[in-house]
């Protein structure tokens, strides 16, 4: 009798230890979600014209993209590269995504403008990736949508002259 529980906790603790995967990294801390009011403040931070950008429009627009795209910290790659601090990150290089070649070799760095030129025809922005889409050939649309983006992708903008910390003053010699 005292063979039967000491096998059934060899076995518990032996299923108990495979159900851990020893080579998965520790999740990442993700940053907490900006309130609306953060939203607002970020948002009016944005050069023209996406200072000026319906963020509720963005996110309807950016709805067409979500069955390709995450926009999450630390989100999973889909069909296409989580988005996640796209502005600023070179073309090509999302980790863990496998690109096309022209993607992999276009030579530039996310902003704005390019975003733009992406969204309104992919196909003909850059020829030979593996995005589908057909585009939004909306101005104000695609306006938005990089705003929404901006705001939901851990963007943050350039410190200012006026934002920027002070250098300290040089030393003096007596």
């Amino acid at each position: 009798m005292t063979r039967a529980p000491i096998a059934l906790t060899i076995i518990g603790l032996a299923l108990a230890a495979c159900s851990q995967d020893a080579s998965q990294e520790p999740a990442r801390p993700t940053r907490p979600a900006l309130t609306a009011e953060q939203k607002t403040a970020l948002l009016a931070t944005l050069p023209a014209p996406y200072n000026a950008a319906d963020l509720a429009n963005g996110q309807r627009v950016f709805a067409r993209c979500r069955s390709c795209h995450t926009i999450t910290e630390g989100g999973p790659n889909m069909t296409g590269p989580n988005l996640y601090g796209v502005f600023g990150r070179a073309a090509g290089a999302a980790e863990g995504y496998n690109y096309s070649t022209a993607v992999k070799q276009a030579g530039f760095v996310w902003d704005a403008d390019h975003l733009n030129n992406w969204l309104e025809n992919p196909r003909t922005f850059l020829k030979g990736t593996k995005m589908s889409f057909a585009g939004i050939p909306d101005a104000t649309d695609r306006r938005d949508v990089i705003a929404f983006l901006k705001v939901e992708t851990g963007f943050a903008p350039a410190p200012t002259s006026a934002t920027a910390p002070t250098p300290p003053e040089p030393a003096t010699r007596p």
